[in-house]
């Protein structure tokens, strides 16, 4: 039986996979469900007082595939240390988290560690994951998505029926998985490993395509958008800001910039299982 065609081009692969670095800048931790808003506010300005690129780093979100999540042209602020794993002292007085089911992550893509991803988590170790009909299955039951958009209006036989026999654009990570760690049609997740979707599910370069997230690769997780201009992908994919831009921001920079995005905390969503 014919495969059915490939999808519409998405963006993260037709563009360079890449979450830009912005200029260092400070911040915190958001996600935990146990924590108010007054207390996430009350570390993210901790850090942003006293934080350095050790801490946090700075970056810029150049393609889609988090939307409406995040958006092209978020500035954010990512905490290296919410992952981290603690010290007998600083356990005590940093904010460590396990990484959790719904936690937004910043990683280094396993194809090529040079580039930096953004995704939500959605399977940890021993997580029996399968897609269908575009729905997501965990340990054999649907997960709640609030987050999920679906912008295609075209159904493709391996994105939304996952696992199933590759179409087109599987990395060689992607087919070792397929090949090494489906049972009963779905996905278990390894040890040390992590299985992530982006949130714009028809448009996203992800964990269906490349494979797992190693444990190693993982940064941290984004905690506030400082700065969000609507801005084009092709602008946004070198930490040098073209011509183009500053001239861009010089004339537009009040009226493009997303003024109710900024400042936002960003959160995951802890799930219940």
């Amino acid at each position: 039986m014919n495969p059915l065609p490939p999808p519409a081009p998405v963006p993260e692969i037709t563009e360079p996979p890449i979450l830009t670095e912005a200029a260092p800048v400070p911040v915190t931790e958001v996600d935990e469900p146990q924590r108010n808003t007054i207390s996430e506010w009350t570390v993210t300005v901790l850090l942003l007082l006293f934080g350095t690129t050790t801490l946090m780093q700075a970056y810029v979100i150049p393609t889609g595939s988090m939307e409406d999540s995040l958006l092209i042209g978020d500035h954010l602020l990512v905490d290296k240390l919410a992952y981290a794993p603690p010290g007998a002292i600083s356990r005590y007085l940093l904010p460590y988290s396990e990484i959790k089911r719904g936690d937004i992550i910043v990683f280094r893509w396993p194809s090529d560690i040079q580039f930096t991803f953004v995704k939500r988590v959605i399977g940890i170790p021993g997580d029996r994951i399968r897609i269908r009909d575009r729905k997501v299955f965990r340990n054999g039951v649907e997960i709640t998505e609030p987050y999920k958009y679906h912008k295609d209006d075209f159904f493709d036989s391996y994105r939304d029926n996952f696992p199933a026999e590759p179409n087109s654009g599987v990395e060689p990570g992607g087919r070792a998985m397929l090949a090494s760690h489906v049972k009963d049609d779905e996905v278990v997740v390894p040890p040390n490993a992590y299985f992530a979707l982006g949130d714009n599910r028809d448009r996203s370069l992800d964990s269906r395509y490349w494979g797992f997230v190693p444990r190693e690769n993982i940064i941290g997780k984004p905690l506030i958008i400082y700065w969000s201009y609507d801005a084009p992908t092709h602008r946004l994919q070198s930490s040098t800001p073209s011509a183009e831009h500053v001239m861009d921001l010089g004339r537009n920079f009040f009226t493009k910039t997303r003024w109710r995005r900024t400042f936002s905390l960003i959160q995951g969503y802890p799930s219940k299982d």
